[in-house]
């Protein structure tokens, strides 16, 4: 006789779970693939100290690994929460699991690419405002997690408060990846420059994922999300283009979800409910203690 099952033991759903599952693998290589980089500058450095130039030769193309992994570990994020509500398999295990990769994928991994690859002749303080980003991003996962599980209240707002930690890994995350494009076909690029810029780019993410800046949480958007002629040709031109321009389109992206969050409150209810893709009557509510995903 199959034995009963706990009433007690979390539901573990299968396909969400996969999709977090492979976030976190992602994160882990993006990890593993920035230690690997900074190994082989140790091995062909030796004794003698490498100028910006030979470093960057060396470790590029490991950062562009870890890159590309961050952006897998934002499609992976993407999925998990989207498959979990749209087959209604939404669970506090699946909240928790989503929370723990997101702070190795979106926090660990970002903070040591750019402390490694832009941020290092700060030394210390590069390190310094790493785990700054670090932190911040535990603690808005910390009170992402806290609001979901509060009791879901009727009408509520399914905003997000607080920059989402996946959207401040992809800016980072791309930000580096233009910058480590340019600096490939412009070996003379001042690197002075974009450190501090990048520097208090962190700083100011940092800040924002902890703000009361509200955000759309997009969990509205499903199969039976109705759309317009023009919304699906703007999206497939979206789609060439960041195809085409693949180093200035993702910076451009990010950087457009991260000023929305600023100019909303200004923005007309009924264009903000197109730009949003919502309903009049949607009431779900982030503090919905199933959703799954920040």
């Amino acid at each position: 006789m199959p034995r009963d099952r706990d009433p007690d033991e979390p539901k573990i759903y299968f396909l969400p779970n996969l999709m977090t599952a492979c976030n976190l693998a992602c994160g882990f290589f993006a990890v593993l693939m920035i230690f690997k980089g900074l190994i082989e500058v140790q091995k062909m450095s030796g004794e003698i100290p490498l100028s910006a130039k030979e470093y960057y030769e060396i470790s590029r193309r490991y950062y562009e690994y870890a890159i590309l992994l961050i952006f897998g570990s934002c499609l992976f994020d993407l999925l998990d929460g989207r498959l979990a509500r749209l087959g209604g398999q939404e669970s506090p295990f699946g909240r928790e699991f989503d929370s723990l990769a997101d702070i190795i994928s979106f926090g660990m991994a970002p903070a040591m690419l750019l402390s490694k690859a832009v941020l290092f002749p700060l030394g210390n303080i590069g390190w310094a405002i790493a785990l700054i980003y670090l932190v911040c991003g535990a603690m808005r996962l910390a009170r992402f997690n806290c609001l979901a599980a509060l009791p879901k209240k009727p009408g509520a707002s399914s905003d997000f408060r607080g920059l989402p930690i996946p959207m401040a890994a992809g800016f980072i995350a791309s930000l580096t990846f233009l910058l480590i494009d340019l600096y490939q076909n412009d070996n003379d690029l001042e690197l002075g420059f974009w450190k501090y810029i990048l520097a208090g780019a962190m700083l100011g993410l940092s800040l924002l994922m902890i703000s009361d800046v509200r955000y759309p949480s997009f969990k509205k958007v499903g199969w039976n999300t109705r759309g317009t002629l023009g919304a699906i040709v703007i999206a497939m031109l979206l789609v060439f283009a960041t195809i085409q321009f693949r180093y200035i389109m993702p910076v451009v992206l990010f950087s457009l979800f991260l000023l929305y969050g600023f100019i909303r409150p200004w923005i007309s209810q009924r264009l903000r409910k197109e730009i949003e893709v919502e309903d009049d009557g949607d009431d779900e509510s982030l503090d919905d203690p199933t959703n799954q995903g920040d």
